[in-house]
């Protein structure tokens, strides 16, 4: 379990992005991390994805899906079957998952108190999906401060009121910068990034852009990484990619390793 050193923020916070198949299901050991988290005085942010309950009620519909750069192309067929799925199934679901363990949680989306305001990220390309504007900070700190965990479904809202799909990754790093967060925690189905069959610790990203042109870092974990290196690069102190017991490779901006 990584434990952080406090900067001078007030109130320090930590968002923490859940993917892959931890969305299934949370283990004792991310429930026993996470509220050791908050006993160290974290306020604590969830954002998430959907993407295997997606995938399986795309295949219901018969609905074609794939991704180009990382990122789900979703037509208008789509975005309706994503939107229920994320907010209507798998948010509640965590939520319910997080209230039984003893944590109190609340679900949110992008349309909730306009939260994560979204114009489309490039319509022809991709269909609708969304990119960030607009993150209603004031929104996720009242939840915060009364020691509730907001948790954030990747749907965004266009003033329109039309919903869009956010990577998920995106609209992690989105909120923590919003929100001044400390650290952001990437939770995928591997313990970091692994090369050449090791899981690496702590890595830079001179190492990881070496990577990336190397091989190395393929496929899904690309965005991953790029996401981290954008937060890093926009000032969050650390970006921690982790297995659902939150332990993994910790990836850290230059000037804190020299």
């Amino acid at each position: 379990m990584t434990t952080f050193k406090s900067t001078h923020h007030t109130a320090h916070k930590i968002v923490i992005k859940l993917g892959g198949s931890t969305l299934e299901g949370l283990n004792e050991a991310f429930f026993r991390n996470f509220k050791a988290l908050q006993d160290q005085g974290y306020q604590v942010i969830i954002t998430h994805g959907g993407g295997p309950a997606i995938n399986r009620e795309l295949a219901k519909q018969s609905v074609e899906s794939h991704t180009l750069n990382g990122i789900r192309v979703t037509s208008a067929k789509a975005i309706g079957i994503v939107q229920s799925t994320l907010i209507g199934k798998v948010n509640p679901a965590l939520v319910h998952g997080l209230n039984a363990a003893g944590i109190t949680a609340v679900g949110l989306n992008g349309f909730d108190g306009e939260l994560l305001q979204s114009e489309f990220l490039d319509e022809s390309t991709y269909g609708y999906v969304g990119e960030v504007k607009r993150v209603n900070t004031k929104l996720i700190d009242s939840f915060t401060a009364a020691g509730i965990v907001p948790v954030i479904a990747c749907i965004g809202a266009t003033q329109e009121g039309q919903a869009l799909n956010i990577n998920g990754d995106t609209v992690a790093s989105e909120v923590a910068l919003a929100v001044g967060a400390e650290s952001l925690l990437l939770v995928t189905d591997v313990a970091g990034i692994r090369i050449e069959d090791i899981y690496q610790t702590a890595v830079t990203p001179a190492l990881i852009g070496q990577w990336i042109e190397d091989g190395h870092i393929y496929g899904g974990m690309i965005p991953k990484v790029q996401g981290a290196l954008a937060c890093l690069n926009a000032g969050i102190p650390s970006v921690q990619i982790v297995n659902d017991t939150l332990t993994g490779t910790t990836i850290l901006s230059e000037e804190l390793v020299k």
